[in-house]
């Protein structure tokens, strides 16, 4: 299948390729399918949610793991099983992230994660109860060097 995308042009994708969100994104509820796209020469920690049905719909994500390595993101019991999981840990993480110009005046939201199940193409986006983690952590809170919007 073929599909213009935001940032990448027109690019091709298999079915399998599609990210399924049960719910959508907050915000976006009736937006339920997405390609993970990453951005060229990030290492995978810089990458976009691209909409299958609308193209000019696109967020950008980081992998939480490059900012803040002890992040440790626990669904509820109920989203785990709506994941088809028994542990966060079987999940990949992302973080949706506001591009602001400084860069470094950008924000991540860590509270309000996408979790991922690879396995079955699942993915939600979830409120976290704990952790102390905020919507808005601006890129400069991280340490140098690392990796940014």
């Amino acid at each position: 299948m073929e599909l213009t995308t935001k940032y990448f042009g027109q690019i091709a994708y298999e079915a399998g390729d599609v990210l399924y969100f049960k719910d959508g994104l907050f915000g976006f509820e009736e937006e339920t399918q997405f390609l993970l796209l990453p951005f060229a020469d990030s290492n995978g920690t810089l990458l976009c949610f691209q909409s299958v049905t609308t193209p000019g719909l696109a967020f950008v994500a980081m992998n939480p793991f490059s900012l803040k390595q002890n992040y440790a993101p626990r669904l509820r019991p109920a989203e785990l099983k709506a994941m088809g999981v028994t542990q966060s840990e079987e999940l990949s993480f992302y973080v949706l992230c506001v591009v602001r110009q400084p860069v470094s005046e950008s924000t991540v939201n860590l509270k309000c994660p996408v979790a991922v199940n690879e396995d079955t193409g699942t993915a939600m986006q979830t409120i976290l109860e704990d952790g102390g983690y905020e919507m808005r952590h601006r890129l400069s809170e991280f340490q140098e060097g690392q990796s940014s919007c």
